[in-house]
């Protein structure tokens, strides 16, 4: 890649003020509420925004480009399953979770289920979380080390100084406005982008064109093969579905229905994003084949682009990952500030949330980007689909249950199945190497240990349950 001084002075310059303009825009925060969830006062396009924010990041760009570039088409899962999930969620989730008025998965957790199932979802949704830092910290790298021209070590450090200024002082709200931001970027250049590569590919001869793009894989959705391909689609349903960074924007509506439609505006705008990304990889692949395949995206914007536009969207993706990047840190701040600092240390001060929000964002992009520079050759996608499988294998299952059929599971047996679920994926893939896709395992576990919950746990268990909420109820109308 070439870079010229216009190339420099754009991307500084896109970068710099959409990080002042998130800044900004959450001034005068004062309340932990205010930093994690923006007052509970985000409307429909915020809430989109924050979900964008964190979804649309190193591997629904670079990496998508990337592995476009190896297979085609098929690298059009990522941004199908996001979008499907987040059409899921609209329909079925962001009301029943926005109504409960929390901040965390795990706290919905301990009103169903007990503190102890609420500390086996911390640890297994900071654990996903931190992996799906992994892949958009590898791309930023690999962009920076380019664009620059200086070392992985320089880059990783100026990476993460870039992702803690995001979302450091500006929290969700912050983080909400950057993600439209970068959206209204991407758009247009993936827009351009994508008409521009799709009229060259369609300006190749017939015969050569062929020779070059088979129909199988290049055009196939399943060209990577149907069961893989549609289990890295199911595992980013399951695992949208259990998000605490994507939850957190719902829980930052103004209410149910706002939250709702927010879901539903994020699902418009990532379904289609994917493919003029797909259209670019190929184009690379036919027009650079010796280029490495994480490169494609911004090799494109750099060679095809005029200079200040080529900066502009180079910024674009940066954004992007900065922002999915910030989105995860601050979903595992708010984790540990509110369910591990306030609950364990019964720290109610604003002052003092807030400070272990940062510091945990500090601590968490600090573990992240070294975990991504010791990976830098990875294929990204691979862990985004990995962390999706971890975030949702023993939490969607009795997450969906706590939401539909409240009451029916006891809490031994809740905490049983998010464990032993959890655990599944990590054994079948890193110690027995099975072929299937270990998310049907794991979910496959957790509904049969529910099933046998169910059956244990009996009528009495449930009357019970119903008894003791409406007593709740009834001291709360009282009160």
């Amino acid at each position: 890649m070439e870079i010229s001084t216009i190339h420099l002075v754009s991307i500084l310059c896109t970068i710099l003020a959409s990080i002042s303009l998130a800044i900004y825009s959450a001034r005068g925060i004062k309340s932990a509420d205010g930093f994690s969830l923006a007052g509970r006062a985000a409307s429909a396009p915020l809430v989109a925004g924050g979900i964008a924010g964190v979804i649309i990041g190193g591997g629904a760009t670079v990496g998508t480009a990337q592995l476009a570039f190896q297979v085609g088409l098929s690298a059009w899962a990522y941004a199908l399953g996001a979008g499907l999930a987040f059409l899921v969620m609209g329909l079925f989730y962001a009301r029943p979770l926005r109504t409960t008025g929390l901040e965390t998965v795990p706290q919905f957790f301990n009103l169903h289920y007990g503190k102890w199932a609420g500390v086996m979802v911390s640890v297994a949704a900071m654990l996903s979380m931190l992996i799906s830092q992994v892949p958009g910290t590898i791309a930023a790298i690999q962009i920076i080390m380019q664009v620059l021209g200086i070392t992985p070590e320089v880059a990783t450090v100026l990476f993460t100084i870039l992702v803690i200024a995001t979302v450091f002082f500006s929290g969700q709200k912050g983080n909400s406005v950057s993600g439209i931001v970068k959206m209204c970027i991407l758009w247009g250049a993936l827009l351009l982008g994508g008409i521009m590569a799709t009229s060259s590919l369609n300006s190749i001869p017939s015969a050569n064109f062929n020779a070059v793009f088979p129909d199988h894989p290049w055009f196939n959705l399943f060209g990577r093969g149907v069961g893989e391909v549609l289990g890295n689609i199911f595992s980013m349903i399951v695992g949208i579905l259990c998000a605490q960074a994507y939850i957190q924007a719902l829980f930052s509506a103004t209410d149910a229905r706002t939250a709702a439609h927010g879901a539903f505006a994020a699902s418009a705008v990532i379904i289609p994003i994917g493919l003029p990304i797909v259209a670019i990889g190929m184009f690379m692949h036919a027009n650079h084949p010796t280029i490495k395949p994480i490169l494609a995206l911004p090799t494109y914007f750099l060679t095809y682009f005029p200079d200040w536009l080529g900066g502009i969207a180079i910024a674009g993706i940066l954004l992007a990952i900065i922002g999915s990047t910030a989105g995860m840190a601050l979903g595992i701040g708010t984790l540990l500030s509110r369910d591990f600092v306030a609950n364990v240390f019964n720290v109610t001060s604003n002052d003092k949330l807030i400070l272990a929000n940062r510091i945990t964002i500090f601590a968490t992009m600090t573990l992240g980007s070294l975990v991504s520079y010791i990976n830098l050759n990875a294929t990204i996608l691979e862990w985004n689909f990995m962390s999706m499988i971890l975030r949702g294998a023993g939490v969607f299952v009795p997450l969906t249950l706590a939401i539909f059929m409240p009451g029916w599971l006891s809490p031994k047996w809740a905490v049983a199945s998010i464990v032993i679920a959890t655990l599944v994926p990590i054994i079948s893939k890193l110690v027995l190497k099975l072929s299937i896709n270990p998310l049907y395992l794991a979910l496959g576990v957790s509904a049969a240990i529910i099933a046998i919950g169910i059956m244990v746990s009996g009528k009495e268990y449930r009357d019970n349950f119903k008894i003791v909420k409406n007593l709740q109820k009834s001291t709360d109308d009282v009160v």
